[in-house]
């Protein structure tokens, strides 16, 4: 976190999920003009792009993460759980946060 440099860090959970959605658009919006105006073909260079895109999500995720106090360990190990058990109850298709 010593390249965090934003107003308020470790006070401010707003800034890092901004910039977590607004970079996750990024990559959306590279993947979207992959689609439209290269069928669909994506070549080195566009997965460098993406890439590049892609490094700043979870710069953000961690910076989100931290001004929650969790660990991106947490989160993962979270995950895993609540998917877990949504397998072992069959509720892996659907919608909702608590099925």
């Amino acid at each position: 976190m010593k390249t965090a440099k934003y107003p308020n860090v470790g006070r401010n959970f707003v800034y890092p999920t901004l910039g977590f959605v607004g970079e996750a658009g990024e990559v959306a919006e590279k993947i979207k003009k992959v689609l439209r105006d290269d069928e669909g073909v994506i070549s080195d260079e566009k997965k460098e792009e993406i890439k590049k895109e892609m490094g700043d999500v979870p710069w953000y995720l961690a910076a989100l993460s931290r001004e929650f106090g969790f660990t991106l360990e947490d989160i993962a190990q979270k995950n895993m759980e609540k998917l877990a058990s949504r397998q072992e109850r069959g509720a892996l298709h659907g919608s909702g946060d608590n099925r």
